[in-house]
């Protein structure tokens, strides 16, 4: 085994120290500021101090001229009479008050005029849907009939060829048509709308 001269080896050269922290820069108390501070605060307290000791300036005296003290001569006091007292007079005695309007609501009439209700020249009709092939009015008027109402289906010649419209009615009033359109609608079936029956 070979031996190892560790003396001639040497040591390997320092590497420079990276202080990647830069100096901070020491600063110096600032006497200056300081100086001047306690020169302010001092002048302050003592001028604070003059203030609370010092004695107001003394009030001269005013000089007045002598008076001359005149003799009062008494003068006679008249003495003026008291009115006499009159005495109070007794109130009459507190009306009594009669209400009347009690009465007069408890035995009023009121009369309300109501207008007649005008009944319809014609009746009214509810359609629920126009088709154009017979096979879906059937389905629309099946549906109706799941409901618990019945319709029918009527045939319109238009400009645009066949109508197959699904109705129901005639109904003499329109709250009667109105009622039964919210019981479709309440199913599923709409839109449904209420005219007046054609002839």
């Amino acid at each position: 085994m070979a031996t190892k001269d560790y003396v001639k080896r040497g040591r390997a050269p320092k590497k420079p120290a990276n202080n990647r922290r830069k100096s901070t820069a020491t600063r110096s108390f600032p006497i200056k500021w300081a100086i001047i501070a306690v020169l302010l605060v001092g002048a302050l307290g003592y001028g604070l101090y003059f203030l609370a000791t010092s004695d107001p300036a003394p009030a001269q005296p005013k000089v007045t001229k002598p008076t001359t003290v005149k003799p009062q001569v008494a003068k006679p006091t008249v003495v003026a009479p008291k009115p006499a007292t009159k005495p109070k007079a007794a109130l009459p005695p507190k009306p009594e008050e009669k209400w009347r309007y009690i009465e007069e609501l408890e035995n009023k009439e009121v009369k309300v005029e109501t207008k007649k209700e005008q009944k319809p020249t014609r009746p009214y009709l509810m359609q629920c849907g126009a088709y154009r092939t017979l096979k879906q009015a059937d389905e629309r008027k099946a549906m109706i009939a799941f409901q618990g109402l019945t319709s029918q289906i009527k045939v319109a010649n238009g400009e645009k060829g066949k109508w197959y419209r699904v109705i129901l009615g005639p109904y003499p009033q329109k709250r009667k048509a109105e009622s039964d359109r919210n019981q479709l609608r309440r199913g599923g079936i709409e839109p449904c709308a209420i005219w007046y029956w054609e002839w």
